[in-house]
């Protein structure tokens, strides 16, 4: 019976550390919320650096975009998402 609840016990244990590597490794899908001064919005996979100064580019988690549907513009017409929206126009970055 000791055998049998130690093969019990080194499989349980065996399995939460794979179970725990595997969480550790799986990053959650998750985009960031791009807003610019004219109150236009967008999502991006990355924190780009190239928005002008002038646009005053805020970043904002999905949390946000859920609790502020209403007041803003939400662009999503584009499937590249290096650029950004001034006054309703799609200005892509430079390649």
């Amino acid at each position: 019976m000791t055998g049998m609840k130690s093969a019990l016990l080194k499989g349980a244990l065996i399995t939460t550390v794979a179970a725990a590597a595997l969480a550790a490794s799986v990053s959650a899908a998750s985009a960031a919320v791009v807003c610019n001064r004219y109150h236009e919005c967008w999502t991006v996979k990355d924190h780009y650096t190239g928005y002008p100064n002038n646009l005053r580019i805020m970043y904002h988690d999905d949390a946000w975009r859920a609790a502020h549907v209403h007041g803003y513009r939400w662009r999503s017409d584009q499937t590249d998402d290096h650029g950004y929206y001034r006054n309703g126009v799609w200005i892509a970055f430079p390649r």
